[in-house]
């Protein structure tokens, strides 16, 4: 009998020992067979295991074996559905990298706007993201880093890592950030000099995410010593858990936007900076069609109308080709 195991792109790379992004890139070059179960890319156990001979060197003179569509039964479908063709083949995956829901919208719409597009959503922050691009990791990144000097977003962090590259800059929202305080205000924070006064407890975001970079900038532009800020070490990888711990009065201030502070009781939120939210994309020959489709879709009125719906977004330039080389 057959072996129907399967395996999540996250199991893959714990039994591989790699990461998940390097299975993502193992799939999109075509050395990993996969297929999706409704968002979710699987692995067979066989086609697994013929990817570990093949690394070993085992039958490297044996002609590649054509990807097998898996049994239907392994896949949870009614044994009369029809898998669409190309399930596997011809279908382009386009790995999104970043930590909005935005992105998580934008994928949904790409993959319903484009048949021919496979999204495959990866979460990091800003400046991990761009380097996973640098890395060939990532086909749309997204992030909002800011650089302290011009008071620009994004670009100067994107010409420094892209160097050499052909890129693509579009906007894909804005958005309010600033601080978390706890309710009522009680420390009477109103500014970034104010992260200077004795006896603040503040929570940090992780190394590389936009949050950190723009807390960074600000304390170095208004002469604030980071390391001295009690919890300046401490990190939490989303905006979420940033405000809950304010929240809970585990600490006195954190960075991070609008939309969070509103889905937690108990946090204030004192905004001060309009971010900008862009996706970058590597202009290659190959990447032309769906760059158009995601331009295309950027500026459509289905998408403008899903993320009208949340809070805090400024849409008034989503779409917009911000830089491009």
């Amino acid at each position: 009998m057959s072996d129907n195991t399967s395996y999540t792109t996250e199991e893959v790379a714990q039994l591989l020992k790699i990461s998940k992004l390097k299975v993502y890139d193992l799939i999109k070059k075509g050395e990993l067979s996969s297929y999706r179960v409704g968002k979710q890319m699987r692995v067979d156990s066989s086609d697994l295991e013929l990817y570990k001979q093949q690394s070993r060197g085992i039958g490297r003179q044996a002609p590649m074996l054509a990807p097998v569509q898996p049994p239907v039964q392994s896949t949870g479908l009614a044994h009369n559905a029809a898998i669409p063709g190309g399930f596997r083949s011809s279908a382009r995956d386009i790995v999104i990298t970043g930590q909005d829901i935005s992105l998580d919208i934008l994928a949904q719409h790409l993959e319903k706007f484009s048949p021919s597009l496979r999204p495959l959503r990866s979460y990091a922050g800003s400046l991990d993201s761009l380097i996973s691009m640098y890395r060939g990791e990532s086909d749309i990144v997204s992030t909002h880093l800011l650089d302290g000097d011009s008071g620009e977003y994004n670009i100067p962090y994107i010409r420094k890592l892209l160097v050499g590259s052909s890129f693509i800059v579009v906007r894909l929202l804005g958005r309010a950030a600033g601080l978390y305080v706890q309710k009522g205000n009680p420390k009477g924070l109103q500014s970034w000099k104010d992260l200077g006064q004795p006896g603040l407890r503040l929570v940090n975001r992780e190394r590389g995410s936009g949050a950190r970079v723009l807390l960074d900038e600000q304390l170095r532009l208004n002469g604030v010593d980071g390391t001295k800020i009690d919890g300046y070490l401490t990190e939490e990888i989303n905006h979420l858990t940033v405000a809950g711990k304010i929240a809970r009065g585990e600490a006195d201030v954190g960075v991070g936007n609008e939309k969070a502070a509103r889905m937690v009781e108990g946090v204030d939120f004192i905004p001060l900076i309009q971010e900008k939210y862009d996706l970058v994309m590597l202009k290659r020959p190959e990447n032309r069609e769906w760059i158009s489709a995601v331009l295309e879709l950027c500026r459509s009125k289905a998408l403008h109308n899903e993320l009208g719906s949340i809070y805090g977004y400024d849409l008034s330039e989503t779409g917009n080709i911000i830089y491009e080389t």
